[in-house]
């Protein structure tokens, strides 16, 4: 872990951190682990400058080159030319966890899913769905079982 589950940092990556892995960031290259861990002022504008050029790229139809974006923007602390919270709003830059959590909503109604789904969350680049029965799942594997699987299964309380 970069930094305490406590600090503004962790607070701020946590808030960029889907966007940046829809973009396509490797979170495990020991290269962005350094330059985020060695980042000590402009961490936030580095992260929405990094999202922010890939997205001007991705609309030029440019190359994207994720780690090599964020690495520049931290290590060169680049400020965005422009940017827009409604931006990590952009069904491109949600991640898998966000899309199923929509999904959800959509196919199960809101109190279905707000009553079975206690929290989707990223631990190590991966993404999982807490259930209020005290099950965990990834997101890829409720995407490979439907949503009658997962149904199913959030809905069974262990004991």
């Amino acid at each position: 872990m970069l930094w305490d589950k406590d600090s503004i940092e962790y607070e701020i990556f946590k808030k960029y951190e889907p966007a940046l892995i829809a973009i396509g960031v490797n979170f495990a290259n020991n290269h962005i682990q350094d330059a985020l861990e060695n980042c000590i002022f402009g961490l936030e504008d580095a992260l929405r400058a990094a999202i922010s050029y890939s997205l001007w790229l991705h609309e030029h139809k440019k190359e994207i080159v994720p780690n090599q974006i964020l690495f520049r923007a931290l290590i060169e602390q680049w400020k965005p030319r422009e940017w827009d919270d409604n931006f990590l709003n952009i069904e491109g830059l949600k991640s898998q966890g966000q899309k199923w959590w929509d999904g959800a909503a959509k196919i199960w109604g809101n109190d279905v899913r707000n009553q079975l789904v206690a929290d989707v969350f990223i631990d190590e680049g991966r993404e999982y769905i807490k259930f209020t029965n005290g099950k965990e799942m990834l997101v890829e594997t409720a995407w490979r079982w439907g949503w009658e699987r997962v149904l199913e299964y959030a809905s069974n309380y262990e004991g």
